[in-house]
This record gives C-alpha cells, structure tokens and sequence, in this order.
C-alpha cells in the first residue's frame, strides 16, 4: 500500500508515503465529519464508536456536525481504507474502537495545532466520492 521506509528523525521512527497515498488519506480526512480532537483522542487511545456518533459526538467535540450511527461507522471504515485509522483488538477480538495508524499519527502532526482540519472543497468531496465507489468495487 504505501511505500515505507523506516528512517530515523529525531530519535523517533517514521514511515514516508508515496505523494498520492498521503494526498488520497488527506482528502478522506478532510471529508469527513470528525475533529482534530478525535484524532488527538485516538493517538492516546482507543475511541469507542458510540462515543463518536451522534449527541455523544457533538458533546465529546468528536463531530462537525451530528450524524448518525450508520454514516459515522462508514465514515470511520473509510479512513480505515485509506489507512488512516484501525480497529483497536482486545483478547477477544476486534472490538468498536478506533485508533489511529503511523499515517494517522503523521496527518495528525500535521494538523494539530489547527482546531479543525482544513475545509474539503466541491472537487475534494467529488474526488473523495469517486475513491470510494472505485474501491467499493472490488469489495
């Protein structure tokens, strides 16, 4: 999937993206209906889905605007796709939270300091939308 080469900076590990992969994950993130909170959250920690779908969302700062169960999952199933986030695992199995993967962490430094992740715009929502159906296809 993404082309890595584990390097070091600073004492820390770090993988490199090809340019499209990481352009294709920013897109999806700034699509979607979550905040950098959530994503702050989930570098520390598991996040249960029911904490990020709606009135829970809205009130844990987790959603830009309240959706429901169903869009949250696939909107969280996307990002799993573009290698954004992962299912967290416990001793019996995948369970409903989320955490965030070495990408994850990279857009996250990226966009911390901003309260919101950049605003997706019409082609960003087209594109984003295009991705899906492509990869849905072979599904």
């Amino acid at each position: 999937m993404a082309t890595e080469i584990l390097d070091r900076n600073n004492g820390k590990d770090f993988a490199e993206y090809a340019p499209q992969i990481v352009q294709r994950a920013e897109i999806a993130l700034r699509c979607a209906p979550f905040t950098v909170k959530l994503f702050a959250d989930m570098a520390i920690q598991g996040v249960n889905l029911r904490a990020i779908a709606g009135h829970e969302g809205l009130k844990n700062q987790y959603l830009t605007h309240q959706t429901n169960l169903i869009i949250t999952e696939n909107s969280l199933l996307w990002l799993i796709q573009v290698g954004i986030l992962r299912r967290e695992v416990d001793g019996q199995g995948i369970t409903d939270s989320f955490r965030l993967t070495p990408m994850g962490h990279f857009l996250l430094d990226k966009w911390q300091a901003q309260p919101k992740f950049p605003i997706a715009s019409f082609c960003d929502r087209l594109q984003n939308f295009w991705m899906q159906i492509q990869i849905s296809r072979f599904l």
